[in-house]
């Protein structure tokens, strides 16, 4: 393989800002941030969905609002039903 065309492929802390969960999986994504774990120090992107909170994963139902995606489908097609 030639050198110096392959990103970095390296652990890299992931965590979830709706509830906190911090995991590492190997990654090529580009970080800011870092945080340690266990006393190693790992690059750290944040997430707003995880399997640690995605409603498939976790069996309850939450509405992500993202940019008022929500209140437009409401105006359009009526309020949705609560329960």
């Amino acid at each position: 393989m030639k050198s110096e065309i392959h990103p970095d492929y390296r652990p890299v802390a992931f965590q979830d800002i709706g509830d906190g969960t911090t995991f590492v999986i190997p990654s090529t994504v580009e970080a800011t941030e870092t945080t340690v774990i266990d006393g190693v120090e790992y690059p750290l992107v944040k997430v707003e969905v995880s399997s640690a909170s995605h409603p498939f994963f976790t069996g309850k139902m939450q509405i992500v609002d993202t940019a008022g995606r929500v209140e437009r489908f409401e105006r359009r097609y009526g309020t949705r039903r609560k329960g």
